[in-house]
């Protein structure tokens, strides 16, 4: 065909291999200028050898199909850049994750941690803002971003007053199955509302349980806090103190409360009184 490319040339001067040019067809991503109806042949125009290029490079970035499909197709240019801000974003939270992966790893390799102080407490019936929902474990974090944001708006939209830290509730499933029952609460009295104390959104009133509690607080990255669990958990067998019930963390804000990512941990197991 004058003018057309075939898929080989095509796949050649993209750098896409066919098996992907046929992919981004069929998610209407990257449509053939032409396709022949007998042999099925995809043929392409050169003028789309650039927009070829520009889903590579994004690609190549690990942008989802629907993002790249956004930024080619929008014509608002702040639509746009907020999207490739967004993306970068997300490679900024990874790669900050995986360096706190590889520096944790080589804390655990020197085993430099020092021993962990524990110590027991008791904390009374109380009443809370709070949002539950079953969670699986590879979704957590998100769901605790959006769980808290939620919960610190209806707090200040309630007239109520905080009286501690941010807190959450894993059941033993959570992880045991990897998905489980996570409530996310902050102690709070005072409720102005005319709905028994529910402000808004999926935010419930609600009574976090008594419990005897052995605690341990973490300081540092979050992909070290599974050996503050090992340190409390070996702690509590070696001791047979471990009851039932749900594990609580404590987010003890080290500024400003509504930074949800400013705070040290605690750790909290159920033991026998």
């Amino acid at each position: 065909m004058n003018g057309l490319l075939g898929i080989g040339d095509f796949s050649k001067m993209t750098y896409l291999s066919v098996k992907a040019l046929r992919h981004y067809h069929a998610v209407e991503l990257l449509e053939p200028a032409s396709v022949d109806p007998v042999t099925g042949y995809r043929f392409y125009r050169p003028n789309q050898v650039a927009t070829a290029h520009l889903i590579r490079r994004f690609r190549d970035l690990g942008m989802p199909l629907e993002e790249v499909r956004t930024l080619l197709t929008v014509s608002d240019v702040g639509l746009r850049n907020r999207t490739i801000i967004a993306h970068l974003e997300r490679m900024e939270r990874q790669l900050q994750d995986t360096q706190d992966v590889v520096a944790s790893l080589r804390v655990l390799l020197e085993d430099s941690q020092p021993p962990l102080q524990i110590t027991r407490r008791s904390e009374p019936l109380t009443p809370a803002f709070a949002i539950t929902a079953h969670v699986d474990s590879t979704e957590v974090i998100g769901w605790w971003v959006g769980a808290f944001e939620e919960l610190h708006a209806a707090l200040r939209s309630s007239g109520a007053t905080r009286t501690g830290p941010d807190g959450a509730l894993f059941s033993a499933d959570f992880f045991e199955l990897g998905k489980g029952e996570v409530v996310a609460f902050v102690p709070a009295e005072g409720f102005v509302s005319a709905e028994g104390g529910v402000p808004r959104g999926r935010v419930i009133s609600y009574e976090v349980p008594a419990a005897e509690l052995a605690v341990a607080t973490h300081r540092g990255p979050f992909s070290d806090l599974d050996r503050t669990y090992g340190a409390l958990g070996t702690w509590i067998a070696e001791r047979s103190m471990g009851v039932e019930g749900p594990i609580r963390e404590r987010y003890l804000p080290l500024g400003d409360p509504d930074d949800l990512f400013d705070h040290a941990t605690e750790v909290c197991w159920p033991i026998s009184a």
